[in-house]
């Protein structure tokens, strides 16, 4: 299943826990949890707090050439691979009679992957039954049946995946999304900025390299009418400001409807491939499009291209998809693309961590529970829980005195957040993987079976009864998420530890690190797209007229705020692309502050080494986003993901928020004063 939620971080945020093994000093920083050399005391707050809070650190920071960051988030990364890989050795140092099936297969999996001598000496024999099938494809009804291959997993022009409803969150649905495109967003495509089209240019380098790797003829003709589809699919796409708009991607239609809708792609060869029967128990199978209009010029581009150009189009997205498990060619050749172009990384993750990667991608759940046992102890889930219930009641409180809504719409908020489901550090029941075959010794038939057992256990609960104890994270995972289907805050084991939270560290501190957090996954209920579900997860409106068109008029301010913030030289974020993360910022640092503020129960708070509580807070939340990032990663960042630059995530909420100037002296002289009335305030 693919749940609809959102995530705090494009890999990363932060929650609670106490220390959990000695790999980690208590407290993470100082004596009472904030790093005060990082502060660089040359920068005024109110020109730019990020650089105010991480100054100092950031002109000494270096990034790994493996990796394309460095700082908070990266370092629980890090932690996070090292205890996994310590898990999976130790693994290793287990007779095989003695491992259990699922340690057995993870061993088995792991060990494969390491093989390199073995997957260089095979070249592309494991892979040579798939190209010669892609290479004979002789129709367009071929080619839509290749493009459902759960088995190749190679790139289809529409995405399907097993949802729950938005509008029945007790049903499955199944949902179609414009997909195809080999580069992260269609921007890529589209943009004639000097920085895009050079990466336009590795693209097609790209492609003709690898089809030569493939050992096919005119590659350079090849990969310019795979670079011209790929634009022509771009062209008629949705923006990503289009796609995250819930009232204009929600469509559902019967499977005739499709049909009827997309009349130039062979829905029932794609779906027969995809092993979804067209038939429900009430008659015919429901799904539900997103980009509705985009759908129609896609169908009518793929009946026009040529077969053999879409030949061309598969194998290379094939390749790419397997270039990790094939030889070193193919793989240090995608990752010249991928991970370099892209990303800025100017070598490869050492093949153990990526090994480890494999692991908790395909057997996520059964790597997980071994991670639990041995270092999520159950106090740590105890004290994560009071702090969630902490600032659930801080948002009850400001919801009660909020002056822009009224008591219709305060009323049905208020019934949101008392319904709101927290899930911490690892699920009730874990999966069974039993029926997932591992062989030792066949790497490629190992993902191929591990991919086709995940689809066919999404596709067996269609007409089942909706499991709402599902994940859809792993616990290893540094990141945690909202789920808008069953209004629930997830949290997994891997992020609730230092330097997010630390028992030994003040109160305030914890507040800005991991309240933050909360009180940014509690806002998704309640953001642009999150507000527009009720407490049971239902999409319906329960807004008035009113407080919609205000909510929207300050959400509208926030959109141009961001727009003006700029990354790179001449690169702007795209506020209407960032808007749900940006009020999820915004509104979990002001409930995080009420929070803090709740606990003091009336009493001051300290004076330590000179800081109040306030600018205790503010330092610790400027300083869970410390990072120093690659120009590479942070153009695609920008240009193709939901999260806003980790500086303008510490600079766009702080200079909203009148507590902020009144805890550093922030003057309108300043870059980022903003005039009280154009501050927003949301909740």
């Amino acid at each position: 299943m693919t749940a609809r939620f959102s995530a705090v971080l494009v890999l990363s945020c932060a929650l609670v826990a106490p220390a959990l093994s000695q790999d980690i000093p208590s407290p993470q920083f100082g004596k009472w949890g904030i790093d005060l050399r990082s502060v660089d005391h040359g920068v005024r707050p109110g020109d730019n707090f990020f650089d105010y809070a991480n100054g100092a650190w950031v002109k000494k920071a270096l990034i790994p050439a493996e990796r394309s960051q460095t700082g908070s988030f990266q370092d629980l990364q890090i932690l996070s691979e090292k205890r996994m890989r310590a898990i999976v050795d130790d693994l290793g140092k287990k007779p095989q009679s003695a491992r259990p099936d699922d340690e057995r297969k993870l061993r088995d999996l792991y060990d494969d992957f390491q093989d390199k001598k073995a997957i260089d000496a095979a070249g592309l024999a494991p892979v040579q039954k798939d190209l010669d099938n892609l290479g004979g494809l002789k129709t367009l009804d071929d080619v839509a049946r290749a493009m459902a291959s759960t088995q190749m997993a190679t790139t289809s022009l529409f995405e399907i995946s097993i949802n729950v409803d938005d509008k029945n969150p007790d049903s499955y649905s199944i949902n179609l999304t414009q997909s195809g495109l080999g580069m992260p967003d269609r921007n890529y495509y589209l943009s004639d900025d000097a920085a895009t089209l050079k990466t336009r240019s590795a693209y097609h380098a790209y492609l003709a390299d690898v089809m030569q790797l493939a050992g096919l003829d005119d590659a350079q003709v090849r990969a310019d009418r795979i670079l011209a589809l790929e634009t022509e699919i771009a062209k008629v796409q949705w923006s990503r400001a289009d796609r995250r708009d819930q009232d204009k991607i929600y469509n559902p239609m019967p499977f005739s409807g499709l049909k009827s809708l997309a009349t130039q792609f062979n829905w029932d060869i794609f779906f027969a491939a995809l092993e979804i029967p067209t038939k429900a128990a009430g008659g015919e199978r429901q799904v539900i499009v997103a980009e509705k209009s985009a759908f129609p010029p896609m169908a009518k581009i793929f009946a026009a291209t040529p077969v053999s150009t879409w030949r061309d189009y598969l194998v290379v997205h094939y390749l790419h998809t397997y270039a990790r498990y094939l030889p070193a060619k193919f793989d240090e050749r995608d990752f010249a693309f991928y991970g370099t172009v892209l990303s800025g990384n100017t070598r490869q993750l050492d093949r153990p961590i990526r090994g480890i990667r494999l692991l908790d991608k395909m057997m996520g759940e059964a790597l997980g529970r071994l991670y639990v046992a041995r270092y999520f102890p159950p106090e740590a889930k105890a004290k994560a829980e009071i702090l969630v219930g902490n600032v659930l009641k801080a948002y009850e409180a400001d919801i009660k005195t909020l002056s822009w809504m009224t008591p219709a719409t305060r009323e049905k908020a208020l019934e949101k957040i008392r319904q709101f489901t927290p899930k911490i550090g690892y699920p009730d029941h874990w999966r069974d993987y039993s029926a997932y075959e591992v062989r030792r010794g066949d790497l490629i038939g190992n993902i191929q079976r591990g991919q086709l057992f995940e689809w066919r256990r999404n596709v067996a609960r269609i007409n089942q009864p909706v499991d709402r104890s599902e994940w859809g994270m792993t616990t290893p995972t540094i990141n945690a998420y909202y789920n808008t289907a069953f209004n629930e805050i997830v949290f997994p084991a891997a992020i609730l530890q230092p330097p997010f939270f630390d028992p030994t560290a003040d109160d305030a501190v914890n507040y800005g690190g991991i309240g933050m957090v909360i009180g940014h996954e509690i806002s998704h209920g309640f953001d642009d797209q999150g507000s527009k579900y009720d407490g049971h997860g239902v999409y319906q409106d329960w807004w008035t007229k009113e407080d919609r068109a205000n909510f929207d008029a300050r959400t509208a301010a926030l959109v141009k705020q961001y727009d003006a913030f700029e990354p790179l030289p001449g690169l702007h974020v795209i506020g209407q692309n960032t808007l749900g993360e940006n009020i999820a910022d915004n509104a979990g640092l002001a409930i995080a502050l009420k929070a803090y503020h709740l606990s003091l129960n009336g009493k001051p708070a300290p004076v330590i080494d000179g800081l109040t509580g306030d600018q205790r807070f503010y330092l610790s939340m400027g300083q869970i986003w410390r990072v120093r990032q690659r120009a590479s990663a942070l153009r695609t960042q920008t240009l193709s993901d939901e999260h806003t630059a980790a500086e303008f995530r510490v600079i766009g909420p702080t200079r909203n928020q009148d507590e902020w100037y009144d805890a550093f002296a922030v003057k309108p002289s300043d870059k980022y004063y903003l005039p009280p009335q154009e501050r927003v305030r949301l909740w």
